[in-house]
């Protein structure tokens, strides 16, 4: 093995860490590969022996080339995750490789994501570096510029932004199972007084049916849900449905035909049903790997 294939074997070692990373930074899959592909551009460019610690100095890489991405995406004014759903990433109950668990360490859940694409850029990676993945504001401060001090108060207005904003999940797996079988039940029986008493009374609820669609539509408040019966009873009964996880939280995978017509996250918080989060964006279901979580 020459000096470039032990270099390639230790990126790989790294891989999981960095895209856990992009992906939150970014929201996207996609584009956390791209982050990745060009950290590994940068390293193959570096002198390796230079470098003491190889995953602090990806992280920073990774770090930058994020936030470079981020402040392209809103110089050119793209579509901002307030205005789609992030990228779900879905396996079945019980499995995943590594790279999936890396992704749902700390269980960055869609909502969670979406409150984090409403941060500055520079809020968000010192939020995310910091918070997230424990790395000290000396580091953070060089990749935005800022004094050590200055990426402090960054990371703190990220969080209180964060605070509350997203209700962390139950951590009881079979009781977030146990509530999204009840939901699908009702659904399924169109039932409006089943589907109300299983919700928050500030249920949020985000559905993603793409461009076509008219992107991202959201109704707040446990009987405006409830009103969609109708809606979810028309998927539930067209639809054959699998448990999943989403997110690291209960979901569900929906197709009809074999092909992939939705996927469902719910966030279960005090028993209840805080925020269901739907993507029902056909040309985004396509690219994603939803493997043996839809069979």
């Amino acid at each position: 093995m020459d000096s470039s294939d032990f270099l390639a074997v230790r990126f790989e070692e790294h891989r999981p860490h960095l895209k856990a990373v992009a992906y939150r930074m970014l929201g996207s899959l996609a584009e956390a590969d791209d982050a990745i592909q060009e950290a590994w551009l940068r390293l193959a460019r570096s002198d390796d022996r230079e470098i003491d610690n190889l995953g602090g100095w990806l992280t920073t890489v990774v770090g930058r080339v994020c936030l470079d991405m981020l402040r392209a995406r809103r110089r050119r004014g793209e579509e901002s995750l307030e205005e789609r759903l992030p990228d779900p990433v879905v396996s079945r109950e019980g499995q995943g490789d590594p790279e999936q668990q890396a992704l749902m360490a700390d269980s960055v859940g869609l909502a969670l994501l979406v409150v984090l694409e409403s941060l500055t850029p520079a809020e968000r990676l010192a939020f995310v570096l910091h918070d997230m993945f424990g790395l000290p504001f000396e580091e953070i401060a060089p990749i935005v510029d800022r004094t050590p001090a200055t990426a402090k108060k960054l990371a703190s207005r990220a969080r209180q932004r964060v605070r509350g904003a997203s209700p962390p999940p139950d951590p009881d797996p079979a009781g977030q199972r146990r509530v999204v079988d009840a939901f699908l039940t009702a659904a399924r029986g169109g039932d409006f007084d089943g589907l109300l008493a299983l919700l928050d009374p500030d249920v949020v609820l985000r559905a993603d049916g793409g461009v076509l669609a008219g992107g991202l539509r959201v109704l707040r408040g446990a009987e405006a849900v409830a009103g969609q019966a109708a809606t979810f009873q028309r998927m539930a009964t067209a639809a054959t449905t699998s448990p999943a996880l989403v997110n690291g939280v209960a979901g569900l995978v929906n197709t009809i035909d074999g092909k992939p017509f939705s996927v469902m996250s719910f966030t279960v918080a005090g028993g209840r049903i805080a925020a269901i989060d739907i993507l029902a964006d056909p040309e985004r279901l396509a690219r994603l790997d939803l493997g043996s979580a839809a069979d």
